[in-house]
């Protein structure tokens, strides 16, 4: 190269973006190198440029924070008490509320409710209240009302929009100055001004800003509905969970007429509680008690059962594990299992046959819980031990036994948490006797009509429920 030569500048390379996590790369990629999610990168364009600004005057002066009034943040209860005691108390004006689920689990059917009740509330004893919108994009104005009437949830003061454009939206939350908006569900959603079908990644981060800046401005408390993936993740962009208050998931099988509603995020509340609803044809509604759809209500004792009570949160769920013991006729027996987690359950297994010495290498073992719950936490594994073992032997258990501990490899029981609670729900049900882990037990205190054994292992677990079976 000559002295006088000019080096020519290259030009920038361009830089691509995960829409999901920020992640950024030169060339692009169909899946992220850091979050994994396919088709999510997308070209950056120029890189920002930093700009500094100008301080403001504040539109208020900053005050001590014993001086702020708290009467703007208590939560207003929606009618619906199982909601409510997910949520904290209620809702908060100004909060908004991601309800994410299945299709078909009943999501609509729950916010229609809801919103019924929640229209009750505001209107008052005088009715003369701010109503309550109802928004759907999935369906027309006449399937909604259609539900409404099977469910029971007519009310003058429930407005109604069937809508898909945020423009529109926001056009009827000015005209009706609802004191709640129920938008479902937010993939539906767009927003004429920016790119991209209803449900893309851009929409719906636009949709949801809009509204959360109508919930904050307004003071409007708005439930929206989420649709989830194969997975079971929510659908769309991960800042869609980081932006709103409060994220719920709504689960259920579509065999049981149960339905669970868990917050897994809440700004306002806890998220270690669980509602229990009742999914019915005239409805949904809550269950304070759901302990009945949990177990079979048999009046006698057969063999290969027992029940122990589980905890959903901070809610403890009784739950009655049924076994079936028969002689297999394959080379590797049948290992079945329904409602609970399947790896426990072998090891479970496995422990009988190692120290107790049951014979399950030649016998198929099925092990169910009843009515569709689901107990995958460790708590239930002596009750799965000795409802096995119970069917092996062709031996009943007494009615009134309840079993709560971890069974380890070595046999051992060992403790698990809440297991005061647990007593407790077990002597209000009924029962009479409980085995739970030695460990921790001398700090329980005394259940009234309940009968505490303490085992250490599955060999006393079992001499337990043999001896208490035979008095």
């Amino acid at each position: 190269m000559s002295p006088t030569a000019t080096k020519v500048a290259r030009p920038s390379r361009p830089a691509f973006r995960c829409s999901e996590c920020g992640w950024s790369t030169a060339k692009w990629v169909g899946r992220c190198g850091e979050c994994q999610a396919w088709g999510t990168v997308e070209e950056a364009g120029a890189p920002a440029v930093t700009r500094v600004r100008a301080a403001l005057a504040p539109s208020s002066p900053a005050r001590p924070i014993d001086e702020v009034d708290v009467e703007a943040a208590r939560a207003r209860s929606t009618g619906v008490g199982e909601l409510d005691r997910v949520l904290g108390g209620g809702i908060v004006p100004g909060a908004v509320v991601l309800l994410a689920g299945e299709p078909g689990v009943g999501k609509s059917t729950l916010l229609l409710d809801v919103a019924a009740k929640a229209a009750a509330v505001s209107a008052g004893p005088s009715g003369q209240g701010r109503p309550v919108l109802y928004v759907t994009g999935e369906e027309s104005a006449s399937q909604v009302r259609l539900r409404a009437e099977r469910i029971g949830a007519l009310t003058p003061h429930l407005l109604l929009a069937a809508e898909t454009d945020l423009a529109t939206v926001l056009g009827h939350v000015d005209n009706a100055d609802p004191a709640l908006l129920v938008v479902d569900s937010v993939q539906t959603i767009a927003d004429s001004a920016v790119d991209g079908s209803a449900g893309g990644v851009g929409q719906v981060r636009a949709v949801t800003s809009s509204l959360i800046h109508l919930a904050k401005t307004r003071g409007i408390p708005v439930l929206l509905v989420g649709h989830v993936t194969k997975d079971g993740s929510i659908a769309g962009p991960r800042v869609l969970e980081h932006l709103v208050d409060v994220v719920c998931q709504f689960e259920g099988d579509r065999h049981s007429r149960l339905r669970m509603v868990r917050a897994v995020k809440n700004r306002y509340g806890p998220t270690d509680e669980v509602g229990c609803f009742d999914l019915g044809d005239a409805g949904i509604t809550g269950l304070p008690d759901p302990s009945g759809l949990f177990l079979s209500g048999r009046r006698t004792a057969v063999p290969g059962t027992c029940v122990t009570i589980s905890l959903e949160g901070r809610r403890p769920m009784p739950t009655e594990v049924q076994a079936l013991v028969t002689r297999s006729t394959l080379s590797s027996p049948r290992r079945t299992t329904s409602g609970l987690e399947s790896s426990r359950v072998a090891m479970t297994l496995a422990v009988l046959q190692s120290r107790l010495a049951l014979g399950l290498a030649t016998a198929d073992v099925y092990v169910s819980t009843v009515g569709g719950a689901r107990a995958v936490e460790p708590a239930v594994d002596l009750a799965v031990a000795l409802a096995v073992l119970s069917a092996a032997e062709n031996h009943e258990l007494a009615p009134g036994i309840v079993a709560v501990g971890e069974v380890g490899l070595t046999g051992d029981v060992r403790t698990t948490v809440g297991v005061q609670r647990r007593l407790a729900e077990a002597a209000r049900l009924g029962f009479t006797r409980a085995l739970v882990p030695h460990q921790g037990a001398a700090d329980l205190t005394e259940v009234p009509g309940l009968a505490v054994h303490p085992v250490d292992n599955l060999q006393e677990a079992a001499a337990a429920a043999w001896r208490a079976s035979a008095t």
